[in-house]
């Protein structure tokens, strides 16, 4: 008997293989059957992501991943935790254009704003109500944008275009837990403000004082936030 977990389950790879067929992949197509990711740069072919092990030596493993049906430790900071399967977890992902994840959200925690500058992001909600968002350019204004969201419930799938600023705000009581899916082995994570207060190196002061028209001393309790 399917369960309704494993109906929504089924129902985000059905998806997920129509949005990512070869017309949508945004990685480069690959030249050969398999191309598992391997470290030895000496013994390999290099191509656009990890290099590749040799065909003849691919294994079932290779193309598993398994941990998908339950929650991470959450980050007690944010209240999410996160499970990703890129190509670092499934070696036999280089050069297929696609992984995935699975997010857990606290109530009341929000996922903080970020961007993925090599994918697009396909989500789709497991249980939980989520408030979502991305923010797009104003061509007669620079200094703004426009925000486009939604109220998610079980079961809805929203996508996040590649590279735009997005979020992701449990707005119930109880936790939500959604898949993410995209459209590169190695979309990329850049979370803002964070990934700018705590850069190594860091950005002097000044600049970011005059970037977010704040004083220094507020600058230096951003950095304590999150460094």
């Amino acid at each position: 008997m399917i369960t309704m977990s494993m109906w929504w389950f089924l129902t985000t790879l059905a998806i997920t293989a129509f949005f990512y067929s070869p017309a949508y992949a945004y990685d480069n197509e690959p030249l050969q059957d398999t191309c598992v990711a391997v470290n030895d740069n000496q013994t390999s072919v290099f191509v656009n992501g990890k290099t590749c092990e040799n065909p003849k030596l691919a294994t079932a493993n290779d193309f598993y991943f398994s941990g998908l049906n339950v929650s991470r430790d959450v980050y007690p900071k944010f209240g999410i935790a996160v499970t990703v399967v890129g190509v670092k977890e499934m070696p036999g992902l280089n050069t297929l254009g696609i992984s995935t994840s699975r997010a857990d959200i606290e109530p009341q925690s929000l996922f903080p704003f970020h961007t993925h500058p090599r994918g697009t992001e396909l989500v789709t909600v497991l249980k939980g109500t989520l408030l979502v968002g991305f923010f797009v350019s104003d061509p007669k204004n620079i200094f703004k944008t426009r925000l486009l969201s939604k109220i998610l419930y079980p079961g809805d799938v929203f996508v996040f275009p590649r590279g735009l600023i997005h979020f992701l705000y449990n707005v119930g009581n109880q936790k939500a837990s959604l898949f993410g899916t995209y459209n590169s082995q190695n979309p990329g994570l850049i979370t803002i403000p964070s990934s700018i207060i705590s850069s190594t190196p860091r950005v002097m002061d000044t600049i970011l004082a005059e970037g977010f028209q704040l004083n220094k001393t507020l600058i230096a309790e951003l950095r304590r936030k999150f460094s």
